[in-house]
């Protein structure tokens, strides 16, 4: 059985919603579809939350009756038959109403995750009825009733499992499963919903948890590109990368996917496919634990970077010294992204800059601290292995006009990073796509 994830754009209009149909029934072969919430609904259910920790309830029912009008009119469009029409109807005014009754009760942070895992349930009823409308065999399944994270907020792989094989098995055969993204249970029974990732995620799980064949994810474009196009004229989808050169190009701005997404699939050794709804021919992007060797694949930057380093005599042979650095960081839960060192001194660079003061005077109890804001990180990802003499020549001669500020190699094979200032990023990201893919 295959996955296949549909993401807000992909299912954001009634048109889209049949032209999905046509891809799942296309596969002629059993797929469980896991579907994100409307595009722009999720915003919509933000806001009402807004408004009722506002103590608002006025201003959250009139987003309420604009988004229910706005549905009532995709149901005159998306079906055909008044029977669905009159089941979609119903269900849309036990949805609507559910909402309303959160305007009349106090209001936390928990009462938000249920209005915002709506999105998602009304996505896949409506969905499903329609394909019921076209005489498909499809079921619909409770991602509530099987997706959970644990106590530190993580998947539960193990109960997601056994929770998920025993519905299927119960459920029996049929063409087409559907589920919704992006929401689950925590470990105390509440509605949760996965944060990093989403409905990518939700998928990822899925796949893994039966063992899928692939996991496909559908989204507006055709795959990862080796550059990025708003910045770089004729870029190319890529067409292969192992799991870690596409979590680096995740991390390192590529949005098409989450970095975390793709570890559930990447340990069971399932392929993860991306596609385009619009181009469903197109090849896309696959991602597998195979490498292309011998080859550099993409670049991608990520703005917004601030550079510090701590110099300091006292670190030179000081036991300890880069721990309690590190712990600084960590007590204010500040990620670090790059990191070099000398014998006097470590360079670091964050993308959070909540707590950069305090951050920065923990940092001065130890040395001279400087701050550079307005950088950007460029990553080279591809097969970077030591053991290929040149590779690393090639990358830096396409930067030989760039002004670096920090460069991170070695501690992936799959990656080299340069640490630059933004206004050099266009300049950066054309020459080393001038120099590496053309």
């Amino acid at each position: 059985m295959k996955v296949m994830k549909f993401g807000g754009t992909s299912v954001g209009t009634p048109q889209r919603m049949k032209e999905v149909t046509e891809l799942v029934v296309k596969s002629g072969e059993p797929v469980l579809v896991v579907l994100s919430a409307m595009s722009g609904t999720t915003n919509s259910l933000v806001e009402i939350s807004d408004y009722l920790y506002k103590k608002n309830p006025d201003g959250a029912n009139e987003v309420i009756n604009r988004l229910e009008q706005k549905y009532l009119r995709h149901i005159e469009e998306l079906y055909d038959s008044e029977e669905y029409k009159q089941v979609s109807n119903e269900f849309l005014h036990d949805e609507f109403q559910y909402l309303r009754s959160f305007t009349k009760e106090l209001f936390t942070s928990f009462e938000e995750k249920s209005i915002v895992a709506q999105g998602e349930m009304i996505s896949t009823n409506l969905v499903t009825n329609y394909m019921k409308q076209q005489g498909i065999d499809v079921v619909l399944l409770n991602a509530l009733d099987f997706m959970r994270t644990d106590k530190n907020a993580e998947p539960d792989p193990i109960y997601i499992k056994d929770k998920l094989s025993a519905i299927l098995e119960k459920e029996g055969k049929h063409q087409v499963y559907i589920t919704q993204g992006f929401i689950c249970r925590n470990a105390y029974g509440e509605i949760d919903n996965l944060q990093r990732g989403g409905s990518d995620y939700t998928a990822s799980l899925i796949g893994a948890a039966i063992n899928a064949e692939e996991i496909q994810i559908w989204t507006d474009i055709d795959g990862m590109h080796n550059n990025d196009p708003r910045v770089v004229d004729k870029t190319q989808p890529v067409h292969q990368l192992h799991f870690e050169e596409a979590a680096e190009l995740a991390y390192f701005g590529a949005k098409i996917l989450h970095p975390t997404c793709v570890q559930p699939a990447k340990y069971a050794g399932i392929p993860v496919r991306l596609l385009n709804t619009m181009d469903p021919d197109a090849e896309g992007t696959t991602i597998s634990n195979a490498t292309e060797y011998g080859k550099i694949k993409a670049v991608a930057a990520k703005d917004n970077i601030i550079a510090i380093k701590i110099k300091s005599s006292r670190m030179l042979l000081a036991t300890g010294f880069l721990r309690k650095v590190f712990e600084i960081f960590e007590s204010y839960q500040t990620p670090i992204d790059m990191v070099c060192t000398s014998e006097v001194g470590v360079s670091m660079s964050i993308d959070n800059s909540a707590h950069l003061g305090e951050i920065v005077d923990e940092l001065k109890k130890y040395g001279t601290v400087t701050v550079d804001t307005g950088m950007c990180v460029v990553c080279v990802v591809g097969d970077l292995d030591w053991s290929n003499i040149g590779f690393e020549t090639r990358v830096l001669d396409a930067m030989k006009n760039i002004p670096v500020r920090m460069i991170s190699y070695g501690g992936s094979n799959y990656n080299i990073s340069f640490l630059i200032r933004e206004e050099d990023k266009k300049r950066a990201l054309q020459a080393l796509s001038a120099t590496l893919f053309n």
